[in-house]
């Protein structure tokens, strides 16, 4: 992988003359640009974990440079910073250095050969050594929100929910990204809010004995008196959303709901159901291929927390089963109700119900025509259809007999294409 760089600096002109100098002197680099003039500050959960070295600025735009560099290098494993000096001195360099600066470079000339010199030992210093156990440094190190949980350093927040926050965090074990997924015991929300956390527990710890390419890899459960962790697989590709955006060839759109398919039936047979399936739940490889993640009770327990007391839902449930969405019993077919969903969206890059408030968009689910395709698509209605019937009865059975179904279509598929068609 090529050199990775942030430039912050609030004069688009030089960032553009100082990523010119770094495309010149490496080969295939990374260089992304912040303008602290516009943005502000940077989050202060932002570590920087993207990047191999930074370069700042010493006149931003917001606030002074220093106070810039020496808030960065207090964030853990920060990247090595190389400073930006606009009046370059003795004097000046020396706190610079003493705030935590890798090295400085005269802003107004800058020498070419010194400035590529010094991204070189940058990057190969690296972010800073680990602190040692036992000192304060490890504990902020390993701090997540209001939580430590040893094992494991903090690099950002990625997501959260009324039960859950999820982080980008380094297993210190294995030296390499994980997903951290922190769960707490919300306030009552049904008068069995105890039994539903274990019980999203139990879940997860049969699943994380499942061994399939299409399901998350979960590496190591944790708890504390009001809370637990799950830490997991983590996928840098991203989430199906994208490659919706991108656009999607029916037979590969076949293909994906395939191993969406074959990952419900294994975790079916294990006893869990998955509840929350969309495509923001279905994450990529490096190999293109799918993976499901986020299975359990959060679903649930986050509907039930999220109703007022008129009866309004915040959320957006396009991909719910009518009988989630109305709160009745669930099954299996549920799961295969918004995988057909989803299936929809793939071939047609649009939902297939839309309203203007939650509320609406589960009366469509429930009451709304089946979607059809485009005529050019029709060979894959059958299989929709038999995803999203309204009642349960009629749809797939099993996820077993959905997989035997597009396998079908798949083999129809390829005789297409030698075909010609």
């Amino acid at each position: 992988m090529g050199l990775r760089v942030l430039i912050i600096d609030d004069d688009e002109v030089y960032r553009r003359l100082l990523a010119q100098h770094v495309e010149v002197g490496f080969e295939s680099p990374a260089v992304a640009e912040y303008d602290p003039a516009t943005k502000g500050r940077l989050p202060p959960d932002f570590q920087g974990s993207g990047y191999d070295v930074v370069l700042l600025d010493d006149q931003p735009g917001v606030g002074t440079g220093l106070e810039w560099l020496k808030d960065l290098r207090r964030r853990n494993n920060f990247p090595p910073i190389v400073y930006l000096l606009s009046e370059p001195s003795d004097e000046s360099e020396a706190e610079a250095r003493a705030a935590g600066a890798h090295g400085c470079l005269s802003r107004q000339k800058i020498d070419h050969d010194r400035f590529i010199e010094l991204l070189r030992t940058a990057q190969g210093t690296g972010r800073r050594a680990e602190p040692l156990p036992g000192t304060d440094g490890i504990d902020r190190a390993c701090r997540f929100g209001d939580l430590t949980i040893r094992g494991y350093h903090f690099v950002r927040k990625l997501a959260e929910s009324p039960l859950s926050t999820v982080y980008l965090a380094e297993s210190l074990k294995s030296k390499s990204k994980v997903v951290l997924k922190v769960l707490r015991q919300v306030p009552e929300v049904d008068g069995r809010n105890a039994e539903t956390f274990d019980r999203f527990l139990l879940e997860y710890e049969i699943a994380s004995r499942i061994r399939h390419p299409n399901v998350v890899r979960i590496f190591e459960f944790g708890a504390g008196d009001d809370y637990a962790y799950i830490a997991m697989e983590y996928f840098p590709r991203g989430d199906l959303r994208k490659r919706i955006k991108q656009g999607i060839e029916p037979c590969v759109a076949a293909s994906l709901m395939r191993q969406m398919a074959e990952a419900l039936q294994v975790l079916h047979a294990a006893g869990v159901q998955h509840r929350d399936l969309k495509p923001g739940n279905v994450m990529l490889r490096d190999n293109g291929s799918i993976v499901l993640i986020d299975f359990g009770m959060s679903k649930q327990v986050e509907l039930k927390a999220s109703i007022t007391g008129n009866g309004a839902i915040f959320g957006t449930p396009y991909y719910m089963s009518p009988e989630q969405g109305h709160g009745r019993e669930t099954d299996e077919r549920s799961d295969l109700y918004s995988l057909g969903i989803i299936f929809y969206e793939m071939l047609m890059r649009r939902k297939p119900y839309i309203a203007g408030t939650p509320m609406q968009v589960i009366y469509k689910h429930a009451n709304s025509p089946l979607p059809e395709l485009r005529p050019e698509l029709k060979r894959f209605e059958s299989i929709l259809h038999n995803c999203i019937a309204k009642d349960p009865a009629c749809r797939y059975s099993s996820a077993a007999g959905l997989v035997e179904a597009v396998k079908e279509v798949e083999r129809d598929e390829a005789e297409r294409a030698a075909m010609g068609f």
